[in-house]
């Protein structure tokens, strides 16, 4: 909590030695960590990021703020506005003035030292939709505030978001050569979603169901039995299988 609400350090050199038995130890699985995400742009030398030759990049920024925000718990921190610990004694600040002054904020975490200057990854969420705006090198405070504001409500105004909230009742009868049965019935794998980030209205999205008629016993529970395609404007922007509810000997 005092890691994610006010930049603790000494909080987060307390988490490593916790995790991994030192500080070092848990640096390297940083860099680690960093490496799988693609964060080609990154290099961590400490826990807190107050040493000059570390460095990383807004897209990097993202990349890890956007793996973090996976974790639902992480919000229960990063939305707290004041707190305490150690009963009382010892008060918390929230370091991010964007949780009380942007009602769409959900996190996540400043950072400011004399060389980066201020910097933030700021998230929020608005219509089901979450957003990222990374600041780098504010010249002060109130501009990295500012700044993400600005960048957050541009988003907001031109994503939209489309998912598929009947997928689940989706059946199909599916042909099946050499079987027991002549057919087999398929639904939808998993749900579908998509986010458009130039404004275009989505409600003309079309879903066709394209079952493949070139199925031969024996099928399996699970098997793939064709797909369902999506088109906007009579262009793919995604697909998803669709899976037999049953075997066929």
């Amino acid at each position: 909590k005092a890691a994610a609400v006010v930049s603790a350090n000494d909080a987060c050199a307390a988490l490593a030695e916790h995790i991994c038995g030192s500080i070092d130890a848990f640096v390297t699985k940083m860099n680690e960590r960093a490496a799988q995400l693609g964060m080609a742009d990154t290099k961590f030398l400490d826990c807190s990021g107050l040493s000059d030759d570390a460095y990383s990049s807004a897209h990097d920024v993202a990349v890890m703020s956007r793996e973090l925000m996976k974790h639902k718990k992480i919000t229960e921190y990063t939305t707290i506005w004041m707190d305490t610990l150690r009963d009382g004694t010892f008060q918390l600040a929230n370091t991010n003035k964007l949780i009380r002054q942007y009602s769409y904020a959900t996190g996540l975490k400043t950072g400011s030292t004399g060389e980066a200057k201020f910097c933030l990854s700021a998230t929020a969420q608005k219509d089901g939709i979450d957003l990222i705006a990374v600041i780098m090198a504010a010249p002060d405070v109130k501009a990295r505030f500012a700044d993400a504001q600005t960048l957050l409500n541009y988003g907001f105004s031109v994503c939209r978001k489309y998912e598929d909230r009947d997928w689940e009742s989706l059946k199909k009868a599916v042909k099946v050569k050499r079987g027991e049965t002549d057919q087999v019935e398929a639904v939808q794998e998993q749900g579908f979603s998509y986010v458009d980030v130039s404004g275009t209205d989505l409600s003309g999205i079309e879903k066709k169901v394209l079952p493949d008629n070139s199925l031969e016993a024996p099928v399996k529970k699970g098997q793939k039995a064709g797909k369902v395609q999506y088109l906007l404007g009579g262009k793919t922007i995604g697909e998803v299988d669709l899976v037999t509810t049953e075997e066929v000997p």
